[in-house]
């Protein structure tokens, strides 16, 4: 509860105003602050210099202080170095100019006003080793680069017509090569397979009288031709199948040659030429994939080493060119030099 007075026309009238306070009323205390005269001694000066902590704080001080001093003395001498090497400089060129000056201006006032052209001397400016071989590189990089280009073009080009126009000719060759090889392969075995059937009819016949062995009549001509076989078979049957002077009978043998004798060739000269025909078509297949293959990759390995020598070409033209590039950059380099000169002169 309080109680709060307020003046109103002058009078003042006591009020009593109950006021509902929620928060809770509190009161510090107040703590009294005496000192001692005992505490001043704490600080007295003897107490202040033999404290430890003070010491040690007052060494870091000093310590820190004295870092600080020579970072700022290093600091100091190196912008020192620095300015005093950009005034050097400067005054270099200062005293250069001022030479150059002075050396033109001895020179302006010792020509004289008039001069005619019999005055001005002739002279023969003679290059050193140096500009005389930089002058033949100029030419040679200008000159060789553009002239192996167009070759190596102008090869590059003939070289693959040649071989365009080269590889069916190549082609059909390694063909009639590869069919003349299946063609003497292929008689062979006609030739084996008619002796072969011809050994395997002498067998029913090779104890008989008057036998004979027609498997010499075979060659690589007539193999294929029954009416020559046959023929040839007669004449070795001239001596052996003689007719029997008594009876005018001959022997069975050749009695069974006569008779069966064309039909017996025509399945004998059927045989070789099947086995011919057969053999004929896988020889040319493969000897045709192994030489066309051989072609194809002989193409292949001329053109990947004109393909090489075109490559050398461009690098050999690249490295010209790189070198014409430096001596011209020198070259330019040399001139512009020159040129400041001759400014620095006339100012």
């Amino acid at each position: 509860m309080k109680v709060h007075y307020i003046n109103i026309l002058l009078f003042a009238l006591p009020l009593n105003i109950l006021v509902n306070n929620h928060k809770k009323q509190r009161t510090t205390q107040k703590i009294p602050s005496t000192r001692l005269l005992c505490e001043c001694e704490v600080y007295a000066p003897a107490n202040y210099d033999n404290d430890t902590q003070m010491k040690s704080v007052i060494d870091n001080f000093n310590k820190q202080t004295q870092q600080k001093f020579e970072e700022y003395d290093k600091r100091m001498q190196e912008k020192r170095k620095e300015c005093k090497e950009r005034c050097d400089k400067v005054s270099q060129k200062i005293i250069l100019k001022d030479k150059l000056e002075k050396q033109m201006a001895d020179k302006l006032t010792t020509l004289e006003t008039k001069i005619d052209n019999e005055d001005i001397p002739t002279c023969v400016c003679e290059k050193s080793l140096a500009d005389k071989t930089e002058k033949f590189c100029l030419n040679c990089g200008m000159n060789v680069g553009g002239g192996v280009t167009l070759s190596s073009g102008v090869l590059g080009r003939i070289s693959e017509a040649l071989i365009s126009a080269w590889q069916p000719a190549a082609i059909t060759a390694a063909k009639e090569a590869a069919e003349k090889a299946a063609t003497a392969l292929a008689t062979k075995a006609g030739v084996r397979e008619v002796i072969s059937k011809i050994n395997v009819w002498n067998i029913d016949f090779m104890y008989d009288k008057g036998f004979v062995d027609f498997s010499s009549v075979v060659s690589k001509l007539n193999f294929k031709c029954p009416t020559v076989l046959f023929q040839n078979a007669e004449k070795l049957l001239v001596n052996s199948c003689i007719p029997n002077e008594t009876t005018r009978s001959t022997l069975p043998f050749c009695n069974t040659v006569k008779i069966e004798g064309p039909k017996l060739f025509k399945d004998f000269a059927e045989a070789g030429i099947a086995k011919y025909e057969t053999e004929f078509a896988l020889q040319k297949e493969a000897l045709e994939a192994t030489k066309v293959g051989a072609v194809k990759t002989g193409f292949e390995s001329s053109i990947s080493s004109i393909n090489a020598a075109i490559i050398a070409i461009v690098v050999i033209i690249l490295i010209m060119v790189i070198i014409y590039k430096i001596l011209r950059y020198r070259r330019k380099k040399k001139m512009k030099k020159k040129l400041q000169y001759i400014k620095l002169l006339e100012e």
